[in-house]
């Protein structure tokens, strides 16, 4: 599964057109034609095997690699790297838990676009916490909502609005914000003459989001709202007030407070708050696998 086994993006104008209607001639796969192939290669090492499921699931990693567009990073670097992680979750994959290789290789696709685009932008002393990664990736989607595109500093009160919807100091905001704006090693050069573009700095400041990816993102957002909440049905009335005290609420309960409300001890709690957790995740995973093999059919 060497990546020089795969497709290229050249360099020039057409490439990205010219690499799309090259990996469009791979064959999508049927579910039961993904599980044996899927089968040959964790238990034999079938190379052969791995590279079809590689090859078919292409498409998903341009399509994801364009999200990330905005970044001024060369898009054959992204889609490289993106193809780096669907290699990792082709050789990760388990047939036998019962959804598909594109929902689970998804996360590792995104995963591995983001350590590149984190590597390349070497940020002094960004850190690597989940939250700082979050205010990385988000910042100038907010910005844009906020339609703070400008150069310079937020004003206060945009500052404490990103960092209450990413449940960051306001500090961290500050910090990034500088960063992403006026860092020596992205503005090397920013703008040869006044108005031309495609130097990295034009490409944060050009990047708010379209209507079009806001609806995007809300929609999907509001898929995951509706499988949670169809997830949740397995649950009983305990289960169920246990599962959103703990993992959905604002302000967590504690163990002792519900320990109390159901006259039961705080293991009791947590081991209930735990299997809960278990059910409505395998009943998500269902859901996706449901859904997905419906795209299947359609994309057919």
């Amino acid at each position: 599964m060497a990546r020089n086994n795969l497709p290229s993006i050249t360099a020039g104008e057409g490439g990205l057109n010219r690499y799309l209607d090259e990996i469009r001639k791979f064959p999508m796969l049927e579910p039961q034609q993904e599980y044996m192939l899927a089968k040959r290669y964790a238990e034999h090492g079938d190379r052969d095997a791995a590279h079809r499921l590689v090859t078919s699931h292409l498409r998903l990693v341009a399509k994801i690699a364009m999200g990330y567009r905005g970044y001024g990073l060369p898009i054959g670097e992204v889609v490289s790297e993106g193809n780096v992680g669907l290699m990792q979750a082709v050789k990760k994959f388990d047939p036998e838990r019962g959804f598909r290789l594109a929902t689970y290789a998804m996360w590792w696709i995104k995963a591995s676009i983001q350590e590149y685009i984190l590597r390349s932008w070497s940020l002094v002393k960004m850190g690597t916490t989940a939250n700082q990664k979050r205010l990385f990736f988000n910042l100038r989607r907010l910005k844009g909502k906020l339609q703070a595109v400008e150069d310079g500093d937020l004003r206060p009160d945009q500052v404490k609005e990103i960092a209450t919807t990413l449940k960051v100091s306001e500090e961290e905001v500050v910090s990034m914000n500088r960063r992403l704006s006026g860092d020596a090693s992205l503005n090397a050069p920013i703008r040869a003459t006044e108005g031309e573009s495609g130097q990295w700095q034009d490409w944060l400041v050009d990047d708010s989001e379209t209507q079009e990816q806001v609806l995007v993102e809300q929609d999907e957002l509001d898929t995951r709202r509706r499988m949670l909440s169809k997830a949740m049905g397995v649950l009983n009335e305990r289960e169920r007030r246990i599962f959103e005290a703990r993992r959905l609420a604002e302000d967590p309960v504690t163990l002792e407070e519900l320990s109390s409300e159901f006259d039961i001890s705080r293991e009791r709690v947590r081991q209930i708050e735990v299997r809960a957790f278990e059910k409505v995740q395998e009943a998500v995973r269902k859901e996706a696998f449901a859904q997905a093999q419906a795209l299947r059919v359609v994309d057919a």
